[in-house]
């Protein structure tokens, strides 16, 4: 299906159906790449550092030497919502190995590819915000991450077979365990609970991706004053919770009314939930 509007790919702005990646990028032939995804709130790129910290930060340990700096990928991506007329938009911003030919390769790739994609970013009805979306647990397990940490990689076949098993639900989320039975995330969302007044969230060591919403939640919760902690825990623990709510940065804070049939707290949004997805557009707003 031809894709309509325009992209950045290696310094220049061409139209999506004409941008082509070479078959013997290792990207393409092995995954080796990271990508960010992120939200442009009237071309403001929201926490836009945090995720240029995770992404050289993968692209480090992948040996990618990408030339590029942070300002000049800022720049890729004004430009790219420019080119396709988008304020708010949906950002996805990936660089990949490049070229090396056929055969895993020990050296460091010199000649990465980098490709800008933008959407507007969908009317998320109010509902989802206030409701909440339902978690479904899907039986595949959260594998363990491919090297030392969780990178945001090309690597993305856990999640496309957890989606596969979930089926086309917006109202939905597919909630992903260890496979000792922990609660490690959604399928493309970290996961929070509030008991007695605190927050808990996964540790990294339940494989898990290093979000950079989850990052943010916890600092909010530290300005609002609310009790937070990472730690290990068990479905049964969301099942007891007041609240549980779902970040990602596309669609920010999303709170859970339902897992696998189970009501939480009272079937919606509870108060705690409430006031951080005040704190998150307050900052939104003013940019900060």
């Amino acid at each position: 299906m031809a894709q309509a509007g325009y992209v950045y790919l290696n310094g220049d702005i061409v139209e999506a159906e004409n941008a082509v990646v070479s078959v013997y990028d290792h990207g393409f032939l092995y995954g080796a790449g990271v990508f960010e995804t992120f939200r442009a709130y009237q071309r403001r790129l929201f926490l836009f550092d945090a995720h240029m910290d995770r992404l050289f930060s993968g692209l480090r340990e992948l040996g990618i030497r990408l030339q590029m700096n942070r300002e000049q990928l800022r720049e890729a991506v004004l430009r790219t919502l420019a080119a396709n007329g988008l304020q708010d938009a949906y950002i996805r911003l990936s660089v990949t190995a490049g070229v090396a030919g056929l055969g895993l390769s020990a050296e460091d790739y010199t000649r990465p590819t980098v490709l800008v994609m933008a959407k507007e970013v969908p009317r998320f009805p109010d509902a989802m915000y206030e409701k909440g979306k339902r978690l479904l647990t899907v039986s595949i397990h959260r594998n363990t991450p491919e090297g030392h940490t969780r990178h945001k990689s090309h690597n993305f076949l856990n999640q496309v077979l957890a989606k596969r098993e979930l089926g086309e639900q917006a109202e939905a989320e597919g909630l992903m365990l260890t496979r000792e039975g922990y609660v490690a995330e959604g399928i493309v969302s970290n996961i929070f609970l509030i008991r007695s007044g605190r927050l808990f969230t996964p540790t990294l060591a339940t494989g898990i991706l290093p979000g950079v919403t989850r990052a943010f939640v916890l600092r909010l919760a530290g300005e609002l004053g609310i009790p937070a902690e990472e730690r290990d825990f068990r479905r049964e623990a969301l099942f007891a919770a007041d609240e549980v709510f779902l970040t990602n940065s596309i669609q920010e804070i999303v709170p859970v009314c339902e897992i696998d049939g189970v009501t939480i707290g009272e079937g919606k949004r509870g108060p705690f939930t409430q006031r951080l997805q005040q704190a998150y557009r307050q900052h939104v707003q003013t940019g900060s």
